[in-house]
C-alpha cells in the first residue's frame, strides 16, 4: 500500500474511535455528523480488509488486528502532531505566519477589509495568501495545504470542520434611471435584462449553461419554482464588476446585500428589495480536520468570527 494513497483523516478516526469505542461518541469528538463518521469506519474496514470494531454484548469491541494497530497508531500520530503542532502557545504578536485562505470574491469584499484590519493591530507581522476558488480543490483543503475556505457552498465532504460565519439577504441594485425603478414588481423585474454573478464552491470553474438552472444558482432556482426565468445578459463572477454593470439604465443585478452595501453611497444606483423571496446566503468557513487542534488555526478561526459579529447587517 502506498503512503499517497492513505487518508490521513482516517487514522485520526480510527484512533479516537479505539478510544471511545463508538461511532457517536467519536464523531461528536471530531466535531463530524454520525454518518460522516460511519462512512469514516466503512474506508477504515476496506483499507485495513478488518472489520476494526464489531458490535457485541460489550459494545463496540475492537477485533486482533484493531488491537494489534492501536498502540502504533497511537505512536505515529503523537509524532505526526509534534511534526505538525507548534511547541509552544501561539503567539499573534510576534508571529510572521502565512495563513492561506480560499476566499469568494464576495468574501473577500465584504469581510477580509475587516479582519486585516484587526490583523494590522493584533498580529502586525502575520500575512494572508488569498486564494480564488479555482486555485483550490477538496484534496488541498482535506490536507491541510489551504488553511481556510471562506465561501458558500452547495456540498462539502463530511469530514471537512465548517462554521457559519454569518447569514446575507438578497438585494437588488439598478441604476436610477432604469425605467422600472418606480414600479419594481415581478412583472418588469423579469422584463428587464440581468446581470449574473456567482461562484460557488471551489476547483476550476467552466463555462455557465443559462439551462441548468440549478447551477445558476438560489435566484434562478427560486424563479423556476415560481415557474419564471430572467433574462440573463451578462455573467460574472465578481461582485464588484457586476455593481458596475449596474450602473447601465437597462440592467438589474441581485446581489447580497452585504456586498451591495459597498456601493450604498454611489448616488447612481437604486437599492431595492426583490419582488420576490429568496432564501438566505450562508457564509461558511470550512477546514480540514488536520488542522482542527492547531493552536494558530484555533486562534484564527476565532478572530473570523469575532471580526464577522462586529459587522453589522445592512438593512435596505
Amino acid at each position: 500500500m502506498h503512503l499517497n494513497r492513505v487518508d490521513m483523516n482516517l487514522l485520526v478516526y480510527l484512533d479516537v474511535l479505539l478510544k471511545e469505542r463508538s461511532v457517536t461518541k467519536a464523531a461528536h469528538q471530531l466535531g463530524i455528523s454520525q454518518p460522516a463518521m460511519s462512512n469514516g469506519l466503512r474506508r477504515l474496514r476496506d483499507l485495513f480488509e478488518d472489520p476494526l470494531l464489531i458490535r457485541t454484548s460489550d459494545g463496540m469491541t475492537p477485533t486482533e488486528r484493531a488491537r494489534d494497530l492501536e498502540p502504533m497508531l497511537r505512536m505515529a500520530l503523537q509524532s505526526l502532531e509534534k511534526v505538525v503542532t507548534p511547541r509552544h502557545h501561539f503567539d499573534a504578536a510576534e508571529s510572521n505566519r502565512v495563513f492561506r485562505i480560499m476566499a469568494s470574491d464576495y468574501a473577500e469584499s465584504t469581510l477580509l477589509p475587516a479582519l486585516l484590519k484587526r490583523l494590522s493591530d493584533e498580529a502586525p507581522n502575520v500575512a494572508l495568501d488569498i486564494m480564488t476558488p479555482s486555485d483550490v480543490n477538496f484534496s488541498d483543503v482535506e490536507q491541510g495545504r489551504v488553511d481556510m475556505v471562506i465561501n458558500r457552498f452547495d456540498t462539502l465532504p463530511q469530514s471537512f470542520h465548517q462554521m457559519t460565519v454569518w447569514s446575507d439577504n438578497f438585494c437588488c441594485m439598478l441604476s436610477k434611471n432604469n425605467p422600472i425603478l418606480e414600479n419594481f414588481s415581478l412583472t418588469n423585474y423579469l422584463k428587464a435584462r440581468h446581470i449574473w454573478v456567482s461562484k460557488t464552491g471551489y476547483g476550476v470553474g467552466v463555462g455557465v449553461n443559462p439551462d441548468d438552472v440549478q447551477r445558476l444558482g438560489f435566484v434562478d432556482e427560486v424563479l423556476n419554482q415560481l415557474g419564471k426565468k430572467r433574462h440573463i445578459s451578462v455573467y460574472t463572477r465578481h461582485y464588484g464588476a457586476a455593481m458596475l454593470l449596474a450602473e447601465e439604465n437597462d440592467l438589474v443585478v441581485t446581489i447580497p446585500a452585504r456586498a451591495a452595501h459597498l456601493q450604498a453611497r454611489n448616488d447612481r444606483l437604486a437599492i431595492k428589495a426583490p419582488p420576490f423571496e429568496i432564501p438566505s446566503l450562508l457564509l461558511k468557513m470550512v477546514w480540514s480536520p488536520l488542522l482542527h487542534h492547531d493552536p494558530a488555526h484555533r486562534w484564527l478561526r476565532r478572530m473570523i468570527i469575532d471580526v464577522a459579529e462586529e459587522i453589522p447587517a445592512p438593512y435596505f
